[in-house]
Parts: structure tokens; sequence; C-alpha cells
């Protein structure tokens, strides 16, 4: 399926990861990166310095600004449309992916405004597209347990109905490897694949194995090699209405990433730099990779690379 769709081309982007702040009030169970607001590692960038990370990363090439954050309890949303023209200011031609569809539900009820016109202001300030995380498992059982405070798997997909509607695309994902039986995994890759067939908004499918240290949840191993592959592979047969199965390599490790490769996977995520969350609960891949090493990565396997933009345009194949 993954040669039918893609004929052997794996994808990768040059971007960069901003995390505006790491107080959130969710605290979930499963999450490293979060902090209370009087923690002494809590912080919060200005918009100004969102902006300067984006001005100190434009001579690596980048095309894409990531932006996933914490649900802060005193930031207005004028903070968050602030740091967006900051960016854009600073950088026009970059794209700007920001906000899991759990931050969008958030402003919304910080402002009493609408999903969609929380969307609809967050586009008029510079954002370009949606990241696909929140989503964790859609499963209720799951998540009263695990993030009682985070919007539930319903709400996630309303944002993204919401969101593709506006004609936002978005990224989906799925945390594996914690509490979940099969059948709930099963039922959120179906549950994606259904609101896939109503929108056609989704460009990519990510699933994330879950990272145990420094969380409350430090009993559990992270998922062996195999249970990821096998995540990865029913994925891409299940999603057969998604383009891009994706293997975010600071989570899975390079070697691992690179194999899966052969396991369904057609995207390589990006460059990254300055990885914050997954690094919190004890990741020990590097926080960026270069575009040479990852052209390295899937030529070896025999796949042809292609640098592409955020909505999938084609910038330079490596033959």
């Amino acid at each position: 399926m993954n040669l039918q769709k893609n004929s052997g081309k794996v994808f990768f982007n040059v971007n960069r990861h901003i995390n505006l702040t790491n107080v959130c009030v969710a605290r979930c169970t499963f999450c490293a990166f979060s902090r209370d607001k009087e923690d002494a590692d809590a912080y919060v960038f200005s918009p100004d310095e969102a902006a300067n990370k984006v001005i100190e990363s434009l001579p690596l090439g980048i095309s894409e600004v990531h932006i996933v954050s914490g649900l802060h309890p005193d930031l207005p949303f004028d903070y968050y449309l602030e740091a967006l023209s900051k960016i854009k200011q600073a950088a026009p031609d970059i794209h700007i992916q920001g906000f899991t569809a759990v931050e969008i539900l958030y402003f919304s009820q910080l402002t009493g405004f609408t999903v969609s016109k929380v969307l609809e202001m967050l586009m008029e300030a510079g954002l370009g597209s949606l990241p696909g995380g929140g989503a964790e498992i859609f499963s209720d059982r799951v998540r009263e347990e695990l993030c009682p405070k985070k919007a539930s798997g319903e709400e996630w997909r309303d944002v993204m109905f919401q969101a593709h509607k506006l004609g936002l695309k978005s990224n989906a994902t799925m945390l594996f490897g914690h509490i979940e039986t099969g059948d709930e995994i099963v039922d959120h890759l179906i549950s994606l694949r259904e609101l896939q067939e109503k929108t056609g908004g989704f460009q990519s499918f990510i699933p994330l194995p879950f990272h145990p240290q420094n969380t409350k949840m430090e009993d559990f191993e992270r998922p062996s090699g195999y249970a990821t592959l096998r995540i990865l592979a029913i994925s891409r047969l299940i999603l057969n209405n998604f383009d891009h199965i994706k293997a975010f390599w600071i989570m899975m490790g390079l070697r691992l990433a690179q194999l899966s490769l052969h396991y369904g996977v057609n995207d390589l995520d990006g460059t990254v730099v300055e990885e914050k969350i997954t690094h919190s609960a004890g990741a020990e891949t590097p926080q960026e990779i270069s575009r040479k090493k990852l052209v390295r990565l899937i030529k070896e396997m025999g796949k042809t690379p292609v640098e592409r933009d955020t909505l999938y345009n084609e910038l330079k194949v490596y033959n």
C-alpha cells in the first residue's frame, strides 16, 4: 500500500520546535514536560523570544515552525495571537504549524469564543495548520485515568472537524504502550479513518511510543521495537485513506525509525531543533538532526528522500 501511494518516496522537512510554556493545568499522568506555575523550572517565552528563536534557525533553511505548549492558567488568548504575529513578522515565508486540538478547545473555553472563531483568529495571525497532538487514546476509560482534565476524544475530533471545515490541514497522533488495550487502539484508528472519510483534512498519522521516565508512570517500560513496528504496520493497513504514516524519530530512536521505512512509514518528520517534551521523559535521541543525515538514513533503506514543506509540496528530491 505504501509503495502504491508514494512510489518509494520518504518525506521530511526542515523545521524547528518551539514550546511557548511548560505550565499546564492538565498535568496528565503520562507527561514529564508540564509544570505548575509556581515550580522553579516553569517558564514562559515572550512573543519576542519566540520570534528570536525562529530568526536564529533561519540559516538552517527551516520551512516550518512547530508550536505546542501547556495549558497555562493565566496567559490571555492575545498572547498566543501576538506570538504568531511576531513570528510571521520575523519570517513571513515560514509556515506555522501550531496548537493541538486540546489547546484550541482550551482557548475557546478561556475566551468564550466558538472553536471556529478561535481558529479563524489564529489563522488571521499566521497559523497555517494544526499538529496532531493531544489525541493520546480516544477511550474514555483511558482518558479518565490518565488525563481527566484534558479534552475528551470526542472533543478532540470535533476540533479537527471544525479545522478541516475551515480549510486547515492537520496531523493525527496516538500515544501507545501504557494502559490501553488492543481493542482501544483499533477503535482509535477506526475513529480517525471515519473522520478522514468525512473531511479529508488529515495529512499524516503519527503513532507515539510512550516514554515513562520522569512521569507518574515510571514503573512502565517503553514499548519494544517489535511492538512499535507492529503498531506502525497496523496503522498503515487500517488508515488506508491517510497518505502518510510518520515515524517521529525523537520518540522512536533513529535506528528504529529508519527500519520502520519497511513497515509502512513514509515520513521521518524533520530536523526538529530543540525538542523538549519527549526529552523531559528521558529520550536519549538528539534534539535535532541534519538534513544530510536524514537523507543518508532514507537512502540506506533503498528509498528516495524528498524534502517537503508542511503541506507536502515537494521542495527537493534527492535522487
